[in-house]
């Protein structure tokens, strides 16, 4: 068994599961190579009695003849006849069942379960029956399912409208590691990495536990992003498309959607996602929209002020980012790589989105470095679309407090101490009087810098910045 880092919320899910006495049916979805399967097996290592996996784009018959042999494998003999349906698949996992759950509770674990699926197999209906009529009658079993296609585990498991309505006890969506996990995640590796550059390689690859894996013992964060990423055979080289499609049919109107937020650091409505990318302003875009966001690919906003039909959406995937800015069409390969990248002007820019979707990540972080993670809060971003002769405005980051006040966050990512100069000055005092007309609101608003390593000259304009945060606070 291996050590579980992080994961305190779904462990504690999963311990009641495993102690409450009655069957349950748990369906954990997440993006690929975000570490459910490690979770589910290290968590019922003595429990797990059954585990089967789907192939990706295999056939029915591939994928039954797959299942015929691992229940073979498991109950120790050989099935004499192949499978014809998932019925009597199902039938003879109920057979083999019985018995081992009769006197102790175990886990039954189905791994990419949309996968499994495949078109006219009648596997989802098979299911739904083994489930309804005879495993939730089991109290000493405990179904797991498990896939990667988190819009498809939401439409057709958790929110089923047919045999599987209302039946999943748990649900559990797996989010990639914070900074916090990820520094616990190579602490345990043994791997000894500052807060800079541990931000540095989560810039570029996020927090999926398969991606930071490849980070090794006395590398620095630029050297792990030359050779996973700028290297023929490294992981994330060519990762980008077999990601989308691994996950999603037609993945291509969804990668065009990423593409055109990677343009807009400050993120997309959905009317200028359908006007950029040409799309038709029906369900399609919806369901589109809905499963990048539920894949943890982007994330919609409301913003301050209004409505959801008002929501931004922002690409908050690092990697995706990342591998559309430098990876894709580099011609740079090998050592070097990102520091020849990560000196040209196309950096800053990339830097500065990016650093301000990873603080947007870590709020409860950010309020707790403020002191009021008790305090009853939202936040939004929020935008001022100028009139004819007036500066627009825009705020990546509002926390809007019951206590009435306002944190106005401006995020600023540099490799040194950041420097206010006093054109940004002007802009930052612009910024919180148009936000103050423009909202008509009466609360107390409060400055709140946010930077890597602090602000140089903070002290020059008392009354503007309040609060300042550096990074350090994001990995607690």
């Amino acid at each position: 068994m291996e050590k579980i880092i992080g994961r305190e919320i779904e462990k504690s899910v999963l311990s009641q599961i495993e102690k409450s006495g009655e069957p349950e049916l748990v369906a954990v979805y997440g993006r690929r190579r975000v570490g459910k399967t490690f979770l589910i097996r290290n968590t019922f290592v003595k429990q797990l009695t059954f585990e089967f996996s789907g192939i990706h784009n295999a056939s029915f018959d591939q994928q039954l003849e797959n299942f015929s042999y691992t229940l073979a494998k498991v109950t120790g003999r050989a099935f004499p006849e192949k499978f014809t349906s998932w019925i009597q698949a199902f039938k003879m996992l109920e057979d083999y069942l019985e018995p081992v759950i009769k006197n102790q509770r175990k886990v039954l674990f189905f791994d990419e379960f949309p996968w499994i699926n495949t078109p006219r197999s009648g596997f989802l209906q098979a299911f739904e029956n083994f489930w309804n009529m005879w495993a939730s009658r089991q109290k000493n079993l405990i179904v797991v399912i498990c896939g990667s296609a988190a819009s498809w585990m939401i439409q057709k498991v958790i929110n089923n409208k047919g045999g599987l309505h209302n039946r999943v006890t748990r649900k559990i969506r797996l989010l990639p590691f914070t900074l916090g996990e990820t520094e616990a995640f190579f602490r345990e590796r043994k791997i000894i990495l500052d807060h800079y550059q541990l931000l540095e390689l989560y810039m570029a690859i996020g927090g999926i536990p398969q991606y930071l894996k490849e980070a090794g013992k006395g590398e620095s964060a630029t050297q792990v992003i030359d050779r996973v990423c700028f290297t023929k055979d490294g992981l994330l080289h060519e990762e980008f498309k077999n990601l989308y499609h691994s996950l999603f049919d037609h993945a291509g109107y969804h990668m065009e959607i990423i593409r055109a937020l990677a343009k807009m650091g400050k993120g997309l409505t959905r009317d200028e996602i359908i006007k950029t990318c040409k799309l038709t302003s029906g369900g399609r875009t919806t369901l589109l929209l809905d499963e990048l966001t539920e894949s943890g690919f982007i994330t919609p906003y409301i913003p301050f002020d209004r409505t959801a039909k008002d929501v931004i959406y922002k690409l908050t995937d690092e990697y995706s980012r990342f591998y559309i800015k430098f990876i894709e069409n580099t011609r740079s390969r090998g050592k070097g790589t990102w520091i020849k990248l990560s000196s040209g002007a196309s950096w800053k820019s990339w830097s500065g989105n990016v650093f301000e979707c990873i603080c947007m990540k870590h709020t409860l972080q950010l309020k707790k470095a403020l002191g009021i993670e008790n305090v009853q809060s939202e936040t939004s971003v929020w935008r001022y679309n100028p009139q004819k002769g007036e500066q627009g405005a825009q705020i990546d980051l509002v926390i809007d407090r019951r206590d009435l006040c306002i944190n106005v966050c401006e995020m600023k990512f540099s490799a040194d101490v950041f420097e206010i100069t006093k054109g940004y000055a002007k802009e930052l005092e612009n910024k919180l009087k148009t936000f103050r007309t423009a909202t008509n609101s009466r609360k107390t608003l409060f400055l709140t810098m946010i930077t890597t390593h602090g602000v140089k000259n903070s002290t020059n304009y008392p009354s503007l910045v309040q609060n300042e945060i550096t990074m350090e606070a994001l990995f607690r």
